[in-house]
Parts: structure tokens; sequence; C-alpha cells
């Protein structure tokens, strides 16, 4: 798609494009990030079991957190595969920016385990 601010790129609008770079994406992620592939896969299993003791509120809630979660674990991957590409050596101010887009993640993962545990928590007194 072409860029109206850097007057780059190719012109026109290619939806299915653009869907397939989203799925390549996540699924390097998946591949080589272990802290995106546990998201993933811990939060299937819950939202399945909310599913199946219908509790949808439950369910949309873990969706929508683990979105949230995901998106900034992507964020973080993104920029610091950004900061190693301009900087390979060690450099202090690239590694504040690091421990930022980290400490970012971990508030997401902080909201997106407190989500999991009382959802599955829900579910858990649902069996008893």
């Amino acid at each position: 798609m072409k860029n109206k601010f850097l007057e780059s790129g190719e012109a026109g609008y290619h939806p299915l494009k653009k869907f397939r770079t989203i799925i390549k994406g996540l699924r390097y992620a998946v591949l080589s990030d272990f802290s995106v592939l546990y998201k993933v896969v811990v939060s299937v299993i819950v939202v399945l079991v909310s599913l199946w003791f219908h509790k949808w509120v439950d369910a949309a809630l873990i969706i929508m957190a683990t979105g949230f979660a995901l998106s900034a674990e992507l964020f973080n991957t993104a920029i610091e595969a950004m900061c190693d590409f301009v900087e390979e050596r060690h450099n202090h101010k690239i590694g504040i920016i690091k421990d930022i887009a980290a400490a970012a993640a971990g508030v997401a993962i902080f909201v997106w385990a407190v989500v999991i545990i009382s959802s599955f928590l829900g579910v858990w007194q649902r069996l008893i």
C-alpha cells in the first residue's frame, strides 16, 4: 500500500495481502517467541473450557485480554528486533528503550493473567 506521508510503497490496497501479512507475522511470532506461544495455547484452552460451560462473558474477556497481551508482546518483539538491527553492540539508551517495551508487555501480561486466572477459578468452582 502506498504511504501518503512517506511517498513510498506500491499503489493500491489489497485486503487479502494485508491478511496474509498478519497471519505470516503471527505465525512467525508464535513459532519463534515462546512468550507469544504460551499465551495463545493457554488462552485457547481456557476459552474452550469457558465456552463448554456457557461462560460467554468470560470467553469474551479472555479473547480481549489475550489480544491486548499478544499485541503488547508483538510490539515488544518488533521494538527489540528494531533496536538490535540499529545497534548491535551494547548501548545504554537502547537498553532503556527495550526495558520500557518489556515493561509495557509485562503490564499486558499481568492483566491477561488476572483475567485467565479469575475465569479459570470461576469455571473450576462450577465443576465442584
